[in-house]
Parts: structure tokens; C-alpha cells; sequence
């Protein structure tokens, strides 16, 4: 079955994060901003005055209804995604999503089940494996320079104190695809099984949010038909750390490591040199130049927005998420358009999800080996 559609005409569901990626679909040279959605009108009217948009909806169902949009890109609240994706895909939409897929095993088999049976593509839209830091390690991956993969690790440590809503207390790998999906991704490779421990306590008054008492979960991944495994650690809650989301690779070549602090310089490390000269710092290059010249600007940060001081807090946190926002647009677009992979497409999602969520059934097991489920895995 063929979906592929010249110029796609998208709209964009929930305006919190969603709103920041208006602007790319407007200026992308084969995409159409068809329509946006908001439950609350008030929202819904500024961001479209705002951006110049004439069909607006506070009805998710109406979009659904509207047979001159293509696609729906899903910015709702987590508790919410598979439930919107799962409707737009019944209802012949294509979907584009933002992390996680689902919160349950149920719901993301499902997903992956719809798309089979539609032919729809579905892409969850994970910033870090279009951030210009895992392009650039891409790069030196594809070209040969890192040799023989090694070993594979990444974080995700971010305070969500006072963030509301669904947020207090989620156990920590419940929301793991910023730290997984890099090093799934670096060779497009998947979670055959995890062991994940947990350490720590948050705040007594969120223990009963989730069941979950769980300051930090560390889990180790290994690679399905590899020898390779990775290690990713994440926490939410009550841990002193500066906002981090890290991805460090060791090949027999070369290995490249994130920085310790948010703005420094990478560290490249190059086998065989003299001892003091292994390391170099390194600017991570911009990958502006892979895009359309329309949409190559927002890779950089505060073009977003005219005034400073209005970009969502999730973007200006992740420090502009290293660029990543028009390099999703443009993928799902092509992906659209019968080009490019899409990654992660439905079935990759659901491993780069699931070893979160099951990496949370470790921990609750005392580290205990989870399996992922077969259908999970497509090699």
C-alpha cells in the first residue's frame, strides 16, 4: 500500500512544546502547516494570530475528521500518546510523535501492529538522535573513523521539581528514550534484553504517585546479534545535577565523549597516539547544511521565536535540544514523500521505548534480566 504524498500537509496536536516547531513546517519547501490544535481556545487563538494560521481546532477528534490534513505530529501530554496515535492512524493519518510511544507494552504493540496493517508510517520525533552532537558521532561511526563499536553509554539527568501534572514521581526509565534512542541509533541497532538497578530515593510525598521510590535507574542494554552493550543511567528527582543529556562512544579507532558541563567542547580520543596527546577537545560541528536552506537556520537557537524569553522551557533546558528540531521536520516530511528511513520508525520506537519501561521492571525485580518481546525487534 502507498501513502507517499508530494507535499504533506501536516497539523500539529498540543502547543506547549508543539508550538516550537510551527515555524520549520511553514518554511520547509514540501510541507504544508495545514492546522492546529489546542483544547484550550484562548492558547490556540494567540499561537495562531501569532503564526498566521487559519484552521483551528480545539477537537482532536475534528482534526481526525479533516480529510486535507496528511499527518498529525502529537505534542500532548505522555499519559496521551498512544491513545491520539492509535486514533490517527484508524483514522488514516500519518503520525509523527514526540517521546515516549506509550507508557504500556500493550499500547506500543499495538501501534506497531496498526502500521503494518495500514501501511501508515508513524516516526517518534526523539531530539538526541538529531542533535548535532549524535550527528557528528554518526558521521565518524558511518565513515569508518570509530572502528569496531566497543561500548556504548548515556544520560539523562534533568530536575522536574515543580513540573505538573503526570510528572512528580515517574519512575526514572519511564522516560528514557533521550539517553536509549543514542545508543540504539548509532548503528540502528536493537534491545534484545536489559538488567537495570535502581539507587537512591526521591521525596517520600511521590512515592505513591508510581509505586516507585526510585532516585536513579542504571540499566545495562544488551544488543540483539551483537556482541555490544550499552549503559544508560537516568533520574528525575532529588539528585544535584545540571541538565544533562549525554551520549559517549568507545570504538577501537576512536571514542568521543560528551562534556561534563553543559556548553564545553567534546572530547575526542585517537588509539595509538602518545599517551598526552590521545585526547582533544572539539567543537561539535553544525549540520545545518544536511537541510533544506529554508529550515537550515533553526538549528541554532532563538530563531524560534522573536523575542527573547518565549521559547518553551523543554527547549531552552536541553539547550535548543542541539539543533535537532528541523532535522525531525525534515525527516518525517521525506519520510512522507517516499525518501529517507524515518527513523525511528514504529517498530524501532517500540524497542527504544520498551527498554525503558522494561528497564523499570528490573529495578522493581532486583536487577533481574527482562526480555523484549520478538515483535519488538524486526531483524
Amino acid at each position: 500500500m502507498s501513502h507517499t504524498i508530494k507535499n504533506p500537509r501536516v497539523a500539529i496536536v498540543g502547543l506547549g512544546f508543539g508550538a516550537e516547531f510551527i515555524p520549520i513546517y511553514q518554511r520547509h519547501p514540501n510541507a504544508e502547516m495545514a492546522a492546529i490544535c489546542q483544547r484550550n481556545p484562548e492558547t490556540l487563538n494567540e499561537i495562531g494570530d501569532k503564526f498566521g494560521i487559519e484552521k483551528r481546532y480545539t477537537s482532536y477528534e475534528e482534526v481526525l475528521q479533516d480529510p486535507d490534513i496528511d499527518a498529525v505530529h502529537i505534542n500532548t501530554p505522555i499519559p496521551n500518546h498512544a491513545e491520539h496515535t492509535l486514533a490517527a492512524l484508524r483514522a488514516g493519518k500519518h503520525v509523527a510523535c514526540t517521546v515516549p510511544m506509550a507508557t504500556s507494552e500493550a499500547d506500543c504493540e499495538a501501534i506497531v501492529d496498526l502500521c503494518a496493517e495500514t501501511g501508515l508510517s508513524y516516526m517518534m520525533m526523539e531530539t538526541v538522535v538529531y542533535a548535532r552532537e549524535f550527528l557528528f558521532m554518526k558521521e565518524l561511526y558511518d565513515n569508518g573513523e570509530l572502528g569496531k563499536l566497543q561500548f556504548l553509554k548515556a544520560s539523562h539527568q534533568q530536575d522536574m521539581e515543580g513540573w505538573p501534572g503526570y510528572w512528580p514521581g515517574l519512575p526514572p526509565m519511564h522516560y528514557a528514550t533521550h539517553c536509549v534512542g543514542p545508543v540504539l541509533g548509532l548503528a540502528r541497532s536493537e534491545a534484545e534484553y536489559v538488567s537495570c538497578f535502581p539507587s537512591g530515593t526521591i521525596d517520600e510525598s511521590m512515592h505513591e504517585c508510581y509505586g516507585s521510590p526510585y532516585a536513579v535507574e542504571t540499566t545495562h542494554i544488551k544488543f540483539a546479534n551483537s556482541d555490544l552493550s550499552a549503559q544508560v543511567y537516568r533520574s528525575l528527582f532529588d539528585v544535584a545535577r545540571q541538565y544533562r543529556e549525554s551520549f559517549e562512544v568507545y570504538g577501537t579507532k576512536k571514542g568521543v565523549e560528551w562534556p561534563l558541563i553543559e556548553g564545553e567542547e567534546l572530547v575526542v580520543h585517537t588509539a595509538k597516539k602518545p599517551e598526552p596527546e590521545i585526547p582533544e577537545k572539539m567543537e561539535c560541528p553544525d549540520y545545518g547544511h544536511l537541510l533544506p536552506d529554508e529550515i537550515a537556520p533553526f538549528t541554532t537557537g532563538g530563531v524560534y521565536s522573536g523575542e527573547e524569553g518565549e521559547d518553551h522551557l523543554s527547549f531552552t533546558q536541553g539547550a535548543g535540544h542541539g539543533g535537532s528540531h528541523p532535522h525531525l521536520v525534515h525527516q518525517f516530511v521525506e519520510l512522507l514523500r517516499g525518501n529517507g528511513e524515518g527513523y525511528p520508525n514504529a517498530v524501532q520506537s517500540a524497542n527504544i521505548t520498551l527498554t525503558g519501561i522494561l528497564s523499570h521492571e528490573s529495578a522493581q525485580k532486583g536487577g533481574e534480566i527482562v526480555r523484549l518481546p520478538e515483535w519488538s525487534l524486526s531483524s
